[in-house]
């Protein structure tokens, strides 16, 4: 579907949209079971998708028959994720309503728009004119980063927190799906 007559923000809201749509639908069927994830676990699970998007990308084919695209939907999901369990804390059994969950990916989808306009106003949708394999390595990266910061038990010198980078691999993430849409 073209999407060139959308704002980058319409495009965000109806990328998150998207993404929202297939995680209440994993609610369903899963529950929250993904509060079981201990921070690396999640980090690792960021890791494998964004390693995929890279393989697919250098390959220029799936064994799998997925493409880029959906790999992209769930590093944002995850990312949110990721927020809701930094704020939380990892559980040992699912301890959280589905509509608690889905408030709280409400919240921090929201906290990531914005984040994504004031950003959007300062580089002046510099991201158009990326090439999609750029998020990638970004949020690779961002990954790493964040694989330090744990591997440091957070006790960082000057470095932005895990949530910032979270919201940076969330952001990245989008773009890629709206470019990918195009």
């Amino acid at each position: 579907m073209a999407t060139e007559n959308l704002t980058t923000n319409a495009q965000f809201e109806r990328t998150i949209a998207e993404c929202r749509s297939l995680f209440e639908k994993k609610l369903h069927d899963y529950g929250a079971s993904w509060r079981i994830l201990r921070p690396t676990a999640l980090t690792d699970q960021l890791f494998i998708k964004a390693k995929r998007i890279r393989s697919l990308e250098i390959k220029r084919e799936s064994r799998v028959g997925e493409g880029i695209r959906p790999e992209f939907i769930a590093l944002i999901n995850y990312g949110i994720v990721g927020l809701i369990q930094l704020n939380r804390g990892f559980a040992d059994t699912v301890d959280i309503a589905v509509s608690e969950a889905m408030e709280l990916y409400d919240r921090y989808a929201h906290e990531a728009l914005e984040l994504m306009k004031r950003k959007n106003h300062d580089y002046d949708e510099a991201w158009r004119s990326m090439r999609v394999s750029s998020y990638t390595d970004f949020i690779l990266t961002k990954i790493e980063r964040i694989k330090e910061i744990e591997n440091l038990g957070g006790d960082t010198l000057v470095s932005e927190g895990i949530d910032a980078n979270y919201m940076d691999i969330i952001n990245y993430a989008v773009f890629g799906a709206i470019k990918l849409s195009e």
